[in-house]
């Protein structure tokens, strides 16, 4: 052995060792013979890196190299990995826990490639060498671990072909080792429950692991089941305990029989005192009870749903009396004061809801059920004194997770008896605000929070909680005036604070119903409650809350606008950070501000010139603080300040680009602003289209780069609510673009400096034509399209854009109808349609013959037929174009007509 090259296996080895151990390594891993004799001599060595390496080679040469190895050097291996295993019999001190793990994997895999072939006696052989022995059966336990994640877990992905040989040597190992294995456990059990705890609940997990294929009456017995319960009494040994009856309970099972199986295993542990919970103490071990409890709950719950699908409604009564009978102490572990016992049982409480709501009528224990529930939900909801909500950890965030649970059994509540809960979450609110001065704020909070909870509980088309049911709108609509006039919102503390505008939004309707009510709340979301208030997270949440209660409401702002303006003015201003303190509001908080300011002016009832007015106030500052800090930036050294100051200028070129939402606004914003100038024009009114053309003109490739950028966030594959408002801020761009170039405002794209920028617009025209299946989107484009040749297309056009004619726009007339999801079968596709051809028929309007000899050469490019190529003046008029293409080897042939598009 070249010692030089073992030491260079350590990880703290010196570098000049490295090269020598990866030479030594690439020539002992392909000679086999000397690998196996080099790891025979390398087991006992000193080093335990070195141990871990000769592992992880004989780990390779099984794993990758097995089946090219001759016969006598497969039984080589197996004669040293059970050398190696009987030499840890006589170990006074046991290899550290990574090797034995490593060694583990390997016999594992020795196991999986040889059992069904070349070593049967897998399991007869190692039980016969190490008996009892202690480090033995340490190295037999870790090893039946290491088997189970190979051949059983189904958390590991394995091949159509390892999938069928694991079936096969599961099914081997019934027939031939599982009973030998049991005994071996259960003598395991019995000899070091009360000297070696560890050892024990080794033994205990791997009963539990493979319970789940395994033959149930060989665990399920006497024997076992009350050596499992000595051990549920046992402190070191009964959370292992209750881990394995688990998984004893969650084994696969036809309904009787499970039924018959969880009602003994209550029987017995109920005989043992285990339901007396009040009793116990150590809340680790309840938390594994609860889960226990859990399970068996929902098995029963299982076996009911199965059974009452047959029509066998005897045995389907007695199962649902046996779920009915742990209804008690799913209640008590349900309101235990620790969340994670509460949260293990939260499953068998939504299942057992679920069960009520299929019934046809509920008795009255069940009602009381139904309550103590409602009750323990409401209770549970409440944060307790400890939780930190200045600087949230896992402990917070961790029962914010238990709180989506609770929701969703208020939810499930809500569905069996809505009633009930309407009831009493208006009991519980009413008493709470009567008092709210002297009431604790997880108890006023969670007052709140029930009226909140009750939009999703209770649900309405489209948020219209206060039409329809007359008892439902009424009592919504009485806990909703008693939140704005009790004067709660002035409570001290963010949570009450932060609950009470998310429950104002979320019932923002009732202000529709009952708009008296608006100016209050007003008050509450610019003064030292919201706007203004001493927390940055309750300032920052309701700026965005503001910002959805004026969309919702803006129609019936209009009293107030002027004043919302001058009140958030401050609040708008671009400002970097001086001194270390910090803005009011984050630059993503104004962006929401920006929002809000721009939703008012443009929704309300002023004249346009006011709304001018209006807009100008808004944005000259955002512009004179923009030239400020640009003019700044150059004379600033330090590398801090100089990001800061970028920051901001970025956020004041960006102040679009909150979010999807807010730049679909935003565009919209101006897209309205665009068409009442419109509007003007057609009245001969030039002169205001001529003021607004320079503004702009400014502004309009920042709003168009910050437009860019929020389509361009990636978004989840499956998120349809971003896709759908991606869609909608394209359409909304387009519109957009279509109503400057159709106001005689073309010069703004014109204008905007460089080629470049121009040219980025004109491409997202082109891709919104071609490649988005939207066909709203793609009319407004070869609307702009058709618009833009009237404009520049002639010989005193645009410099450069007969070249994008020929280059772009003439091949996005083609291809967009070729497009698999153009479909005509939908009227806008067909509305498309007619705008492309209208758009061909434009660019030979002003391009003239040059088209026709463009389409001749250009038409043969997309594997047309020769008699298509052949185009003349006479296609090209606004009631004749009339051509089969077939394109190859799509195969998709289409008749195009200015007025119509078929597939054939």
């Amino acid at each position: 052995m070249d010692e030089q090259a073992l030491m260079g296996l350590n990880t703290n080895a010196d570098a000049c060792y490295r090269p020598c151990s990866a030479t030594y390594v690439h020539t002992v891993v392909f000679h086999v013979i000397i690998l196996i004799n080099a790891i025979c001599v390398c087991f006992s060595h000193s080093d335990d890196h070195v141990k871990f390496f000769c592992f992880q080679v004989l780990e390779h040469q099984i794993k990758f190299r097995h089946g090219t190895l001759a016969a006598a050097q497969q039984q080589l291996i197996r004669e040293t990995l059970m050398k190696w295993l009987q030499a840890q019999l006589m170990n006074v001190h046991p290899e550290k826990p990574f090797i034995r793990n490593k060694a583990a994997q390997v016999l594992a895999l020795t196991f999986v490639m040889e059992y069904l072939t070349l070593w049967p006696k897998f399991f007869f052989d190692i039980l016969n060498l190490v008996g009892l022995n202690l480090n033995g059966v340490d190295i037999y336990l870790r090893t039946l671990m290491a088997v189970d994640a190979e051949v059983v877990d189904r958390d590991i992905l394995h091949s159509p072909e390892e999938t069928r040989r694991n079936i096969l040597i599961k099914d081997t190992m019934r027939e031939q080792c599982i009973p030998a294995l049991v005994e071996s456990w259960f003598q395991i059990l019995q000899t070091y429950q009360h000297t070696h705890s560890e050892l024990t609940c080794q033994c205990l997990e791997v009963v539990g692991a493979y319970v789940s294929w395994i033959d149930l009456n060989l665990i399920a017995n006497d024997r076992f089941v009350n050596l499992l319960l000595s051990h549920m009494s046992m402190e070191e040994l009964r959370e292992e305990a209750c881990d394995c009856l688990f998984e004893i309970v969650n084994k696969g099972m036809e309904p009787v029989d499970k039924t018959k199986l969880v009602e003994s295993l209550c029987q017995v542990l109920q005989s043992a005192g285990f339901f007396n919970i009040e009793q116990e103490e150590d809340v680790d071990f309840l938390a594994k009870f609860s889960r226990l409890v859990n399970g068996m709950g929902q098995s029963l719950v299982l076996s009911w749903t199965k059974l009452s699908k047959t029509g066998d409604a005897k045995v389907s009564a007695e199962t649902l009396r046996a779920v009915e009978g742990k209804v008690p102490l799913m209640l008590q572990l349900l309101i235990h004061e620790d969340d994670d016992i509460s949260a293990n049982i939260v499953g068998f409480c939504y299942d057992y809801l679920h069960v009520l709501k299929q019934l046809p009528a509920l008795s009255e224990q069940q009602k009381s059920n139904v309550e103590a529930i409602m009750l323990a939900v409401m209770n549970k909801l409440k944060y307790d004194d400890e939780y930190n909500f200045e600087n949230e950890g896992e402990d917070e965030a961790m029962f914010v997770e238990y709180r989506k649970q609770l929701k969703m059994l208020l939810d499930r509540l809500a569905q069996v008896s809505p009633e009930l809960l309407l009831e009493a979450v208006h009991r519980v609110f009413s008493a709470t605000m009567q008092n709210w001065q002297t009431v604790q704020f997880m108890e006023v909070e969670v007052a709140i929070r029930l009226l909140y909870m009750l939009g999703e509980a209770l649900p309405a088309s489209h948020g219209a909680h206060f039409s329809g049911d007359t008892t439902k709108t009424s009592t919504l609509q009485s806990m909703m005036r008693t939140l704005i006039s009790c004067g709660v919102s002035e409570y001290q503390h963010s949570s009450v604070t932060l609950e009470f505008f998310e429950t104002v939004v979320r019932y923002d309707k009732f202000f529709l119903v009952e708009p008296q009510h608006i100016p209050s709340v007003l008050m509450a979301f610019l003064d030292h409650r919201g706007l203004r208030h001493s927390s940055p997270k309750v300032r920052s949440r309701v700026a965005y809350l503001f910002s959805r209660f004026i969309k919702t409401l803006h129609k019936h702002m209009n009293a107030f606008i002027e004043d919302i303006l001058s009140r958030i003015q401050d609040l708008l201003e671009l400002a970097p950070p001086e001194n270390g303190f910090p803005a009011p509001l984050s630059s993503d908080d104004q962006l929401f501000m920006f929002e809000t300011a721009g939703v008012l002016i443009v929704n309300g009832e002023s004249p346009a010139e006011r709304k001018q007015a209006l807009m100008r106030s808004l944005l000259t500052p955002l512009m004179e603080a923009f030239r400020m800090l640009l003019a700044k930036l150059p004379q600033e050294a330090g590398e801090e300040r100089q990001a800061v100051l970028a920051d901001c200028l970025s956020h004041a070129v960006g102040f679009a680009r909150i979010n999807r939402l807010a730049a679909r606004d935003t565009c919209a914003l101006i897209n309205k602003h665009t068409t009442i100038l419109t509007d003007l024009r057609r009245r001969s009114e030039c002169a205001c289209a001529n003021q607004v053309s320079p503004f702009l003109q400014e502004i309009f490739m920042p709003l168009v780069m910050a437009i860019f950028e929020v389509l361009s966030r990636p978004a989840e594959e499956n998120d349809q609510t971003a896709a759908l408002e991606k869609q909608m801020l394209r359409r909304s761009y387009f519109s957009f673009i279509q109503t400057i170039a159709s106001s005689g405002m073309n010069e703004v794209m014109a204008s905007q400096g460089e080629p470049e920028n121009i040219e980025r617009v004109l491409f997202t025209i082109i891709q919104g034509a071609v490649d988005f299946p939207d066909p709203i989107a793609q009319k407004t484009c070869f609307i702009i399209l058709s618009r833009l040749v009237e404009l520049w297309g002639g010989k005193d056009g645009l410099v450069g854009f007969p070249d994008f004619i020929y280059k772009h726009i003439v091949p996005a007339c083609f291809m967009a109808p070729l497009k698999p999801t153009f479909d005509l079968s939908d009227a806008q596709t067909v509305l498309t349609l007619s705008e492309c051809t209208l758009t061909l028929h434009m660019i030979h309007l002003k391009r003239g013959p040059e088209c026709i000899q463009f389409l001749q050469e250009y038409l043969p490019s997309l594997q047309v037929s020769a008699e298509i190529t052949q185009v003349s003046d006479t296609h090209l008029l606004p009631s004749g174009f009339k051509h089969r293409i077939s394109l190859q080897p799509v195969k998709i042939k289409v008749q195009f007509n200015f007025r119509k598009l078929t597939h054939y």
